[in-house]
């Protein structure tokens, strides 16, 4: 492989950091539509549910199986790379479950999908992220039925790498929201 070949960035990773720009663009379109929409007379503030915290806790977990998984693969350390891709994909569902717990309280509380603009705006951009999440879970899973297939094809590490960057991303972009939602409200 020459010296020029090595520099370039493989099509998949690339294609990911573009999906990722055009991720980025969407949820600022959405952060500024909810700057602009707060600022009408008849905005209603509420405390997000604590569990969107809690789930918090869950993700930055996550991104650190992810990462140890990463590392576990590149090692040829199979057994403790399928621990790990497992238990990020369980630590993305338990993210999912909370969310929805968190949308359950908000509706109880009288703050239903339908309700006030400021609660519309919680459950579509918290709601599209924790779509991007299960598009994460998705490709998790499928790199742990890869890695319990009987024979292994491939020893790339290209599929885990964009998947453990794309984790990354939606854990950062969950940060930034959740910061972003509660000095916003």
């Amino acid at each position: 492989m020459s010296l020029e070949q090595r520099k370039k960035i493989h099509p998949h990773k690339y294609s990911l950091w573009i999906a990722m720009g055009s991720i980025t663009m969407m949820f600022i379109g959405f952060t500024s539509a909810y700057v602009v929409k707060r600022s009408q007379a008849n905005w209603i503030t509420f405390d997000l549910p604590m569990i969107f915290w809690a789930s918090t806790a869950i993700i930055l977990t996550s991104s650190v199986t992810v990462q140890m998984a990463v590392r576990q693969f590149r090692n040829r350390h199979m057994q403790a790379y399928k621990q790990l891709i497992t238990l990020t994909a369980l630590l993305g569902i338990a993210f999912a479950v909370c969310q929805w717990i968190g949308f359950s309280q908000m509706a109880h509380n009288g703050l239903p999908l339908n309700g006030p603009a400021s609660a519309s705006f919680i459950y579509v951009i918290v709601g599209v992220h924790l779509l991007h999440v299960l598009g994460g879970v998705v490709a998790l899973m499928v790199l742990f039925g890869r890695a319990f297939r009987t024979k292994v094809l491939s020893y790339s590490s290209v599929p885990i790498e964009v998947a453990s960057t794309y984790w990354h991303f939606v854990d950062i972009l969950w940060i930034y929201l959740l910061i972003f939602l509660s000095i916003a409200r």
